[in-house]
C-alpha cells in the first residue's frame, strides 16, 4: 500500500447529525488524515435538497429525502452531480458505513471505476423493523433484512469489518456466511472527555442550569430515546432506588419517539424530583454532562457495540451495563465497571456504589485506564490493515445481478454524455 492512500468514506450520518455511526465515522477520517492519508466523505444533506460541500471540498452532502424514522434520510443511488466530482478524487479504496442509500451509492462507484470496498456493518437492522412493521409481518420482514445484509455485506464487499463478536457471531452462526471477517472496535476520540480537559466551570453551570446539587449521586444514560434501549428498565429501578435515598439521580441525555412516553412514566411514578430528561445536546457539551455523573448506566440489548460506554470510562464514569455480548470486550464486571442480569441485581449495584465509594473510585480509575485501547489512533490503524488487504487484492468479485445493475446506470450515463455531445456539436 502507497505511503499516502485516498479514501472516500461514505455514510448516511456525519457531523453536525449525532449518532454512534457518525460520530466514529468523523473521529475515523481526523485519525487517518492526522496518519497523513487524504480522506473524502460522502453522505447526505440532512437540511434540505441541495448539494453541499464543506471542510475545504472533502465532504459531499448530497440531496436526501425523509423517510419519518428520526431525522434519517435516504438518497438517490445513482447522483451523477456526485458521481462527477467523486471521479476527481482518484480514490484508492471506499469504505461504506451503511448498508442502503448511500452504501448503494458505494457499491456501484466501487463498480464502476474498479476501487476495492471495504465495508463496516454496525447495526443490528433485525432489532429495528418494527419501526416499518408496527408489529405487522415480523417474521417475513426479518427475513428481509437478513437477505440485504447478506447482499451488501458478504456479495459487493471485498472486506467487511464488525465491531464485536456479537455481530461477528451473527454473520458466522447465524448467517452461516463464508468469507474473511475482521473484528475492530471503533474507536473514538478518547482524549476529549478526559476529566483534565473538560471546563469545570462548565460542569459547575451545567448543574445550575439542570438544578443538581453539589452532593448528589447521579446515574447517567446517553442515547436514544426509543423502546430499543431498554430505558424503561432503568425508570423503573429509579423508582426503588429513591426509596434508599433521595439524592440519587438519573440522568436521561438524548431524544427519540418515546421521549414523551418516558416523562408521562417518570410523572405517573412521582419520581420527577429525581430524573432529568436533559433532551438533545449539542456534541461539543456531551463530555461536560458525562462529568455529572458518578455511573453510566445501560440496559440496551440492541448495541452492536456501546460507544457511549467507552465515552463514559474515558471520562472516568464506571459503566454498569446489561449482561450483552457488545458490552462483554469492554467492560470487566468487578475491575472497570459492572454488569448485571436482573432489575434486583441493578439495584443492588447502585446501592452498593453509593455507599462504598473507595469501590466506586477504583471502578472509574481502571475505566478510565481501559479506555485507552478504544482510541481513534488504534482504530485508524487497525482499519488501515483492511486497506491494505483490499487494494492488494483489488480484482474485482462477481457482482451476479448487482453488476448487471451498475452496467445499467453506467451504460445510461455514457448515453446521456453522448447525447449532450450531439447537441453541441448540432448548435
Amino acid at each position: 500500500m502507497k505511503k499516502n492512500v485516498r479514501i472516500g468514506i461514505f455514510t448516511d450520518t456525519y457531523p453536525p447529525y449525532i449518532n454512534g455511526v457518525s460520530t466514529s465515522v468523523y473521529m475515523l477520517k481526523k485519525a487517518l488524515e492526522k496518519k497523513g492519508h487524504q480522506v473524502f466523505v460522502v453522505t447526505i444533506n440532512n437540511e434540505n435538497l441541495h448539494y453541499k460541500f464543506d471542510e475545504d471540498g472533502t465532504v459531499i452532502r448530497i440531496p436526501g429525502l425523509p423517510i419519518g424514522i428520526y431525522d434519517y434520510r435516504v438518497s438517490n443511488i445513482y447522483p451523477i452531480k456526485a458521481m462527477n466530482i467523486i471521479r476527481k478524487w482518484k480514490l484508492d479504496v471506499i469504505h461504506s458505513h451503511t448498508e442502503f442509500s448511500v452504501g448503494t451509492f458505494a457499491r456501484i462507484i466501487s463498480r464502476q471505476f474498479n476501487i476495492p470496498l471495504v465495508h463496516t456493518y454496525h447495526t443490528m437492522y433485525e432489532d429495528y423493523t418494527h419501526y416499518i412493521t408496527k408489529g405487522y409481518f415480523d417474521k417475513s420482514s426479518k427475513k428481509i433484512v437478513e437477505y440485504l445484509t447478506l447482499f451488501y455485506c458478504d456479495k459487493t464487499a471485498n472486506e467487511l469489518i464488525v465491531p464485536t463478536k456479537k455481530t461477528y457471531d451473527l454473520f458466522k452462526q447465524k448467517y452461516e456466511v463464508d468469507r474473511n471477517i475482521y473484528i475492530i472496535p471503533t474507536g473514538i476520540e478518547i482524549e476529549r472527555f478526559y476529566v483534565e480537559n473538560v471546563s469545570q466551570s462548565g460542569v459547575d453551570e451545567l448543574k445550575k442550569r439542570i438544578s443538581l446539587q453539589d452532593d448528589s449521586f447521579n446515574i447517567l444514560f446517553v442515547g436514544r430515546i426509543a423502546k430499543e434501549k431498554n430505558i424503561e428498565f432503568l425508570i423503573h429501578a429509579q423508582k426503588n432506588i429513591v426509596s434508599l435515598s433521595k439524592d440519587i439521580n438519573l440522568i436521561i441525555i438524548g431524544d427519540g419517539p418515546d421521549l414523551d412516553e418516558y416523562k408521562r412514566l417518570v410523572n405517573k411514578m412521582k419520581i420527577d424530583d429525581n430524573v432529568f430528561f436533559v433532551g438533545k445536546v449539542p456534541w461539543e457539551e456531551i463530555p461536560l454532562y458525562y462529568r455529572l455523573a458518578d455511573v453510566f448506566a445501560t440496559a440496551s440489548k440492541t448495541e452492536t457495540q456501546g460507544l457511549t460506554v467507552i465515552e463514559a470510562m474515558a471520562a472516568s464514569v464506571a459503566p454498569i451495563c446489561i449482561d450483552d455480548e457488545s458490552f462483554k470486550n469492554t467492560v470487566i464486571d468487578g475491575l472497570n465497571g459492572r454488569i448485571f442480569n436482573t432489575q434486583e441485581e441493578y439495584e443492588n449495584i447502585i446501592e452498593e456504589l453509593y455507599h462504598d465509594r473507595e469501590k466506586l473510585r477504583q471502578l472509574q480509575h481502571q475505566a478510565r485506564n481501559n479506555a485507552e485501547v478504544h482510541s481513534s489512533k488504534y482504530y485508524a490503524e487497525s482499519v488501515l490493515d483492511v486497506y491494505k488487504h483490499a487494494i492488494a487484492n483489488k480484482e474485482n468479485d462477481n457482482y451476479g445481478v448487482f453488476g448487471k445493475l451498475v452496467d445499467k446506470f453506467k451504460n445510461r450515463e455514457e448515453n446521456d454524455e453522448t447525447d449532450s455531445r450531439k447537441s453541441k456539436d448540432i448548435s
